[in-house]
């Protein structure tokens, strides 16, 4: 065995012995890991100018809030999240909820800037002079859990189970019901020694797509709070990811995990009854998992950028054409107003719309379809033969 196939026995003071290991057939990932990277450094190869950026920094925001919110119970829309972050204020709890994670997302970028400035320099394989540390957990646990309503659950303090009573993670149709370490002592002594796994020699070695699973993995087995475990473990995940240069997919992988939810939870059991089953490579499906999505996440963010950079030159276009006169304000206006519906709209829907009748209010019939005509003839829009508008993006 090599230094990185050794398991990291832990004997704790009430829970028995706790497990940390890679446990991944390296050689069954190594092509979908390449895949992975392979996205990546597509993906990192766009050039991305500040006004794209910034769309697409708030969409994955907005989708990442809402994705890992609703995993752990948030009930509010993707629209209603979006509402709620761009005005910045949370009148009730559910709002909260999701200010909560914006926070903890940007806490999180502070650490990632603090992990790359602390280890510039550092030779591969020599451990991380900065990585997860144990205040980034109760400090981003503080922040998610801030002002929310629960029995048991303090703000950035781990649980202390009492004599009798249990904690219970997960359920029957998801693989079956886990029950974490229980005291704190067992805790306190478990994640003091997940962090210096994770930020080990032997780990540093791993690629970060493989550490931050196995960080979000066990951070999940340990189980450390009484409620936000899993907006936490998600989110120092996806400091190990950003720590290693990756850039809006650590958060996109949220909404990942919430479009995939019951493999999401199968995988964690399917892991850990492995690994009680003395299964060689237990991790091994959970890693696969992480990496079919991460893979899943950067394709779609390659498109988006695509498409952003799309629309951007199809808004420099109509501006100019109003510019020059080209089209007139009112045919400016149909396009502005359909470009953030999407790029194909019915006829009908068209017609339906208030702003729609209130242009042509004074104007004719013939000057509606000759408003529609122009914008066909100057290359911005198709009308179909089943009446349907076609924004000519390219």
């Amino acid at each position: 065995m090599t230094d990185i196939e050794n398991a990291k026995k832990v004997e704790t003071y009430r829970s028995g012995i706790f497990t940390f290991q890679v446990g991944v057939d390296l050689q069954k990932i190594e092509p979908l890991l390449q895949r992975v990277e392979d996205a990546h450094a597509r993906f990192a190869s766009v050039p991305i100018l500040p006004d794209i950026a910034t769309r697409l920094e708030r969409e994955v925001v907005v989708s990442s809030v809402f994705g890992t919110n609703t995993i752990e119970g948030g009930t509010l829309t993707e629209e209603e999240t979006a509402a709620v972050i761009d005005a910045e204020i949370a009148n009730e709890e559910k709002e909260k909820r999701v200010l909560n994670i914006r926070k903890a997302y940007l806490k999180a970028g502070s650490f990632a800037d603090i992990c790359i400035e602390g280890n510039k320099g550092t030779p591969k394989g020599e451990g991380l002079v900065v990585g997860l540390q144990a205040r980034m957990i109760t400090d981003l646990h503080s922040i998610i859990t801030n002002e929310l309503t629960h029995p048991q659950n303090i703000p950035g303090q781990y649980r202390d189970n009492q004599k009798g009573q249990l904690t219970k993670v997960g359920d029957a149709e998801h693989g079956g019901i886990y029950t974490p370490p229980k005291c704190r002592d067992d805790i306190d002594l478990l994640i003091k020694q997940y962090l210096e796994w994770i930020n080990s020699p032997e780990l540093s070695q791993l690629s970060p797509l493989i550490r931050a699973s196995l960080a979000h993995y066990y951070f999940e087995r340990i189980h450390p709070f009484w409620d936000g475990n899993g907006r936490v473990g998600r989110v120092l995940e996806a400091v190990v990811l950003k720590c290693a240069g990756y850039k809006y997919a650590p958060f996109a992988l949220s909404r990942y995990y919430l479009e995939h939810i019951d493999e999401y939870f199968a995988v964690f059991n399917l892991a850990r009854k492995a690994e009680e089953s003395k299964e060689e490579n237990p991790n091994t499906v959970f890693i696969e998992f992480f990496l079919k999505g991460m893979l899943n996440v950067l394709n779609l963010l390659h498109d988006r950028v695509n498409r952003i950079i799309a629309m951007l030159l199809y808004e420099t276009t109509l501006n100019d054409k109003l510019q020059r006169k080209d089209i007139n304000i009112r045919q400016y206006t149909i396009i502005n107003n359909l470009l953030p519906h999407g790029v194909e709209h019915q006829v009908n829907y068209l017609q339906s719309q208030a702003w729609y009748s209130g242009l042509y209010q004074k104007l004719t019939p013939k000057t509606r379809a000759r408003d529609l005509k122009g914008l066909a003839e100057e290359g911005l829009i198709y009308i179909t033969e089943d009446k349907k508008v076609k924004l000519l993006v390219p």
